[in-house]
């Protein structure tokens, strides 16, 4: 598709996820500035893969990023595919938050992710206060009302073996209006079958989210450092044994991909520091 801009007569029309089937969806990180071209360049190559949208991050680790809304739109004018806009209620007040739902639907933008947001790091507290003027049920409600397509967050906490607490919270948020839910990343069959189970009454699709390991340092700092994410320890043995260890934790996202469609309705592969080079080998099973 050619890059398209608003002065284009052609209107571009962008459907929502069609959840009748399995889907596959791309995490987005925004740049870190305000030219998104190169990433659009990247997310336009990936146009023969099967890909159904696009999943796009608000400040991650509360670190200014392009604006995640802006990016959506852009995204759909680029490559004809659905995105959906990370919100969070860390960053907004209950007024911008409204205005942010209404301008998402202004720009075709017809799906958005209602999360918490990532805490702010204690040494930039000292000029980073978080907002949330409203909470995360309320900000599902408030998505609903606009008119937007809403899904969750499950993060299943497994360093505190939280999957029971977190279940709750997630039955609340679909009680507030909720349609879909986004799990952490997930490394394992076991654990994959464990929260399949464990929400399969509230009638929901789930999509299961997969980060690809990268090094071994990268997988020892997911388990050690990073909440809501467990590497077992048989997996982060291969990535220090691996020759190839790109290789060792492509192979395992591929297989997650698989597992993902044992027990969930879509996957979410979140390639890592932008290597959006490795989705071909990830999603080959699915080409």
């Amino acid at each position: 598709m050619k890059n398209r801009t608003f002065d284009d007569a052609e209107k571009v029309i962008v459907n929502d996820l069609d959840f009748e089937k399995f889907i596959l969806t791309i995490e987005v990180v925004p740049p870190g500035g305000d030219d998104p071209e190169a990433l659009l360049t990247s997310l336009e190559a990936l146009g023969d893969l099967p890909v159904d949208g696009f999943s796009v991050a608000t400040n991650p680790v509360a670190k200014p990023r392009m604006c995640a809304m802006a990016l959506c739109a852009l995204i759909q004018q680029r490559t004809g595919r659905p995105a959906v806009f990370h919100c969070t209620t860390r960053d907004h007040n209950r007024i911008s938050l409204q205005s942010l739902m209404w301008g998402a639907k202004a720009l075709g933008v017809s799906s958005v992710l209602v999360a918490t947001g990532d805490f702010v790091a204690m040494a930039d507290r000292k000029i980073v206060s978080d907002v949330k003027d409203v909470n995360v049920f309320e900000l599902v409600t408030m998505a609903r009302e606009s008119g937007l397509h809403t899904g969750a967050v499950l993060d299943f906490r497994p360093e505190v073996n939280g999957l029971e607490r977190e279940v709750k919270r997630l039955e609340k948020k679909v009680a507030a209006g909720a349609q879909y839910a986004v799990t952490q990343p997930i490394y394992d069959r076991d654990t994959a079958k464990e929260i399949s189970q464990a929400v399969a009454h509230l009638n929901i699709p789930v999509i299961m989210g997969i980060l690809p390991l990268r090094t071994p340092r990268h997988a020892d700092f997911l388990h050690e450092r990073v909440a809501g994410i467990a590497v077992p320890e048989a997996l982060r043995k291969k990535m220090h044994s691996a020759s190839d260890s790109v290789a060792q934790g492509v192979s395992n996202a591929r297989d997650m991909v698989a597992v993902a469609r044992e027990f969930f309705q879509g996957a979410c592969v979140m390639p890592p520091f932008d290597h959006y080079e490795i989705l071909p080998d990830v999603l080959g099973r699915d080409l």
